[in-house]
């Protein structure tokens, strides 16, 4: 199984933050092989099978993690003790302070993130696509963290895990309008006739927006686009694809 840490989160050992690709599992094309989702069309007892493989890599107990049912919306799930794997909530971001309770989120293109305020010792997972981002649902997570947790923007972590790029995502000049009326023009890229969009440069702007520094941001390089040999792209793969994820979890800390 191939898994991609974060750098920026290494220093602190009660916290786990990892990234999967698409390599490791059981699942046949095109899921192949470690699709986690189980809306795709794939078989759910591999779909089964992947999660039970990764929980045993990284160490957690399979039925404590929290998954989402993903909807690119900016609604925001506090995860409290009554929920488990078999309950994922609607929504497109988890925010938690509970030990030993992963929190999962999903992509094939939109950029997964996980938070770590390391002073309060709370964790978020946040699906961004398009929609979600100027939607503000992360600079929203933020907010609830510090609402819930006390996080303050001078102590949060976050990591920007695999996604398409604006090399590969092309859009309409509808969509190129509307992210120029919310102030993210910065975020298009014109070539010729063609218009694309880079996600992660609205999340950047937004970011910075809220006074968050370089220093406590991480951004995986690779387009999942580009690289779909080693990630699940819905452009690439023709929207007939799987998913990756982005799993973060707290330790106890220690004593």
């Amino acid at each position: 199984m191939t898994l991609l840490s974060s750098n920026l989160l290494s220093q602190y050992l009660q916290v786990s933050a990892h990234f999967t690709t698409r390599h490791g599992g059981v699942s046949s094309s095109p899921y192949g092989t470690l699709n986690l989702a189980f809306h795709v069309g794939d078989n759910p007892q591999n779909v089964l099978e992947n999660h039970r493989i990764l929980a045993d890599r990284l160490g957690y107990n399979p039925v404590n993690l929290v998954h989402m049912r993903q909807i690119h919306s900016n609604k925001i799930t506090i995860v409290n003790s009554t929920m488990n794997f078999n309950t994922p909530p609607q929504c497109d971001a988890l925010i938690t302070n509970f030990i030993d309770t992963p929190l999962m989120v999903m992509s094939a293109d939109c950029t997964p993130i996980l938070l770590y305020d390391p002073t309060k010792h709370a964790i978020g997972a946040v699906h961004a696509g398009r929609e979600g981002a100027l939607k503000g649902i992360l600079p929203k997570t933020i907010e609830a963290m510090k609402q819930n947790y006390g996080t303050a923007v001078s102590d949060i972590q976050i990591i920007l895990g695999p996604a398409i790029h604006g090399c590969c995502y092309e859009i309409n000049e509808n969509i190129a309008h509307e992210v120029k009326e919310k102030g993210y023009e910065e975020a298009l890229i014109r070539v010729k006739e063609k218009v694309s969009l880079d996600v992660n440069t609205i999340l950047h702007i937004q970011l910075k927006a809220l006074g968050i520094s370089l220093e406590q941001i991480e951004t995986m390089d690779e387009c999942t686009s580009c690289h779909c040999h080693d990630y699940f792209s819905y452009r690439a793969d023709a929207q007939h694809t799987g998913r990756i994820a982005g799993v973060i979890v707290l330790r106890p800390l220690p004593s």
